[in-house]
């Protein structure tokens, strides 16, 4: 999940607003396999929406033998696919055992290749600076730059 900064709206602002970046975002969301490192699909949604609420609306449906790696922000994720791992969150005033913090450790170095794609698409000026185009064609071109970074990665193994 990441989210991309646009221009201020003149109407309907507050769908928009990202509370935690403190600017209007669009979200977007890659799912990528992890061993070829290939986008499998990708999904958006206002800078208002939560990341699992984004997941849910997406509709992907996996297979149930297919693990799915996480962050925090998919801590409900369990009930929907039963093959899927999430940081562990402390309890209020109770710290993470020893571990707990090596299963995220481990989870955090599994989820690296995400954090990769996320920084290869960023390299693309249009999605690591300012959105200023319609808001309606940026998955369209999303995907387009996902389309570019799957032919170049295939383009690398062969």
């Amino acid at each position: 999940m990441s989210e991309h900064e646009i221009e201020r709206l003149q109407k309907k602002q507050k769908k928009y607003y990202s509370g935690k970046q403190k600017y209007h975002t669009i979200k977007s969301q890659v799912l990528a396999n992890k061993k070829t490192g290939e986008i499998i699909c990708t999904a958006f949604s206002k800078g208002t929406t939560h990341d699992f609420s984004l997941f849910k609306k997406s509709k992907v449906r996996m297979n149930k033998e297919l693990k799915f790696l996480g962050d925090k922000g998919y801590q409900g994720i369990k009930k929907i696919h039963t093959n899927s791992r999430t940081p562990l969150k402390q309890i209020k005033n109770q710290k993470l055992i020893p571990a707990e913090k090596l299963f995220n450790w481990q989870l955090a170095k599994d989820r690296i290749i995400i954090e990769n794609i996320h920084r290869t698409l960023n390299i693309f000026r249009i999605l690591s600076s300012r959105y200023r185009n319609r808001r309606k064609r940026f998955g369209l071109r999303f995907n387009l730059i996902a389309g570019i970074y799957n032919y170049e990665l295939s383009w690398k193994t062969n």
